[in-house]
């Protein structure tokens, strides 16, 4: 009787695979690994930027344009079919040079003219690249999607040197964001194939949401310009501005002192002789 703990022998006329394949799928598989891996260091390069920026703007501006942040890599089966779809040849060379989304940030902010004021201060640093910007705000899709989308290329720096790596950054407002939150979603689950009346439905919505946008703005506009205003009439400082002067006043105080000290004695030495 055959020991049922005995592993199963491999079926009669079943060829094992080649070394040279078993070494090629590894290979592949280092690859699509690798790229991932290039890929989540971008993003976590893109976060760390963003959090200065965050940091920076409540620091200089006691205001932060960014609400929050999300982002997101590939997985392995998703670049697979993308691949497929697109036809571009499964080697590491080529995905990296026909797919540019396999990483992706995303940033939502309280304002249209935040998206713009956090796209150009990420945008302009020196070690990133802008290949693409498409303006979906200024442009909307005819469905009605808003959103900026820049294309932007950073270094990774490994060990074997710096690696450029592309990230797609999306921009948007909260009202973009939950609309196209809302349109994934349906598109989704019609496999998107949306019957023309959600079509038109969604699109009402969106322009809903660019109204409210507009009006929301206006009423920061006008909070923000007031309370600009208070602050610049506010002439009571804080704690922190009370011992800043107070550290001042004690370093002048030291400072003359030391300045007579000095005087004295010069003029007594010039006396006893």
């Amino acid at each position: 009787m055959a020991d049922p703990m005995q592993a199963p022998a491999p079926e009669t006329g079943a060829e094992p695979p080649k070394p040279d394949d078993v070494a090629l799928a590894r290979q592949i598989r280092a690859g699509f690994q690798r790229i991932q891996m290039e890929h989540e260091f971008a993003v976590d390069e893109v976060l760390t930027k963003v959090s200065i920026l965050r940091k920076e703007f409540l620091h200089l501006h006691r205001y932060n344009p960014i609400e929050h942040v999300g982002s997101r890599v590939k997985t392995t089966k998703s670049i697979l079919d993308k691949v497929t779809r697109l036809g571009i040849e499964p080697t590491p060379e080529a995905i990296r040079a026909g797919l540019h989304d396999i990483a992706g940030v995303r940033i939502t902010c309280s304002f249209i003219a935040d998206t713009y004021r956090v796209l150009e201060a990420l945008t302009s640093q020196t070690d990133v690249k802008v290949l693409r910007i498409k303006d979906y705000i200024a442009e909307p899709k005819p469905n009605g999607y808003k959103s900026l989308h820049a294309l932007i290329e950073i270094p990774v720096f490994l060990s074997t040197g710096p690696v450029p790596v592309t990230v797609e950054v999306q921009v948007r407002t909260i009202a973009m964001d939950f609309w196209a939150s809302l349109e994934h979603k349906i598109y989704y689950k019609y496999d998107r194939a949306v019957p023309a009346e959600l079509v038109t439905s969604l699109t009402e919505a969106a322009q809903l949401a660019e109204q409210l946008d507009r009006r929301m703005e206006e009423l920061h506009t006008e909070v923000r310009g007031s309370g600009e205003e208070r602050v610049q009439d506010d002439d009571v400082p804080d704690m922190e501005e009370q011992m800043l002067l107070r550290v001042w006043e004690n370093a002048r105080a030291h400072a003359e002192a030391d300045t007579d000290s000095v005087n004295d004695t010069g003029t007594g030495g010039h006396s006893g002789r």
